[in-house]
């Protein structure tokens, strides 16, 4: 449609995000594992807390998320004055490229990363550029040498969605110390939770040693709030008080804030997530192995599985075939990765009734 009214150049060169399926026509029950929730959901503290504040629904959040960062701090052992909270970790990717980055700029990331880092690039009119990745893993020494005077920011997701991989606490050390103090490094942390490598760090020392180091996490996941849109950041007070001055005066709300805290606190629930994920995830690997199709070598809460086929048992033909059979996990050709299915570990019930269909299919 053509418009007098024309956006800044590079904007309509974008490809919306588009998340994971949610629905199917024509089943009776839809077993949804394409965007790597927490199959037991939130805390029950955190649900009590949300139901709470129905009554506080006309007030304005506190502009500060001041109880909240308290929790986070608390429970992470961090610096309060150094969190700052957003509506999910995406709008503090957002905001960090928006402040660093611009027209003339790179956003350097690595080659199968969170598609949102190109995305935000694009947003301020800066150049997103892939660093190849070996054995779908971040490589380092690539990273270092794709960065140029140009690069601004440098984004690492550590485990990496939709690989599944990480990258070691060193490696994350080496890299920051190749990248020049005006470059910034961003750690997206956020399936830190499920990491039980002894060798991995999300990412909050170098933070805290550093001007150029930031880590983003997020409610999303193992807390399983992504409905309410919660993450923060944990920055250098330079880069804090930047986003500070960036984020809208109440980006998160209310009821969010108040379930985020009962959620950080609720330590035996994200224990129960944990030990889940952990046991359902080696049995899913296991299984889908014996079935003839390659599982990655993942540590989040979700699976990545290779369809060698290119025919008649292809990625995509299971994917049209789970779907048919209400079971909706998520393509990976946007991310470069055409071959594979990511599948997010999701109830016993719901990881049986995927492997036993998978089984169908390739049989």
């Amino acid at each position: 449609m053509n418009s007098p009214l024309q956006p800044r150049p590079g904007i309509l060169d974008i490809s919306p995000y588009v998340g994971g399926d949610a629905s199917a026509e024509g089943v009776n029950r839809v077993i949804r594992l394409a965007s790597n929730e927490n199959p037991l959901g939130p805390s029950p503290k955190a649900i009590e807390a949300y139901t709470r504040m129905q009554g506080e629904l006309h007030r304005y959040p506190d502009g500060g998320s001041n109880d909240l960062r308290d929790a986070i701090a608390a429970n992470e052992g961090l610096e309060q004055d150094r969190i700052v909270c957003g509506a999910g970790s995406d709008e503090l990717i957002s905001l960090l490229v928006r402040a660093y980055a611009g027209p003339g700029d790179e956003v350097l990331y690595s080659e199968h990363g969170f598609l949102m880092y190109p995305i935000s690039a694009k947003t301020v009119g800066a150049t997103p550029v892939a660093s190849p990745e070996h054995n779908l893993t971040t490589d380092v020494d690539e990273l270092l040498a794709q960065a140029t005077t140009r690069t601004k920011l440098v984004f690492v997701a550590n485990p990496n969605n939709p690989t599944g991989t990480y990258i070691s606490a060193e490696e994350l050390r080496r890299l920051r110390r190749g990248l020049p103090e005006s470059v910034l490094l961003v750690i997206d942390a956020a399936y830190a939770e499920y990491v039980a490598e002894d060798d991995y760090s999300a990412g909050a020392e170098l933070v805290a040693e550093s001007e150029n180091v930031v880590m983003t996490r997020t409610f999303s996941k193992i807390h399983g709030l992504a409905s309410l849109r919660l993450g923060w950041a944990y920055c250098p007070p330079a880069v804090a008080d930047v986003l500070n001055r960036l984020r809208g005066p109440f980006n998160v709300s209310l009821a969010a804030q108040a379930a985020g805290v009962e959620a950080i606190k609720d330590s035996a629930h994200i224990q129960r997530s944990v030990e889940h994920n952990a046991k359902w995830l080696t049995w899913f690997n296991q299984e889908v192995a014996k079935l003839g199709v390659e599982p990655g070598n993942c540590v989040g809460n979700f699976a990545l599985v290779r369809f060698p086929d290119p025919g008649e048992k292809s990625a995509d033909a299971a994917l049209a075939y789970l779907k048919t059979r209400g079971i909706l996990v998520r393509a990976m050709g946007g991310y470069g990765l055409p071959d594979c299915l990511r599948v997010t570990i999701g109830t016993e019930d719901e990881t049986r009734s995927v492997v036993e269909a998978l089984g169908k299919f390739l049989k």
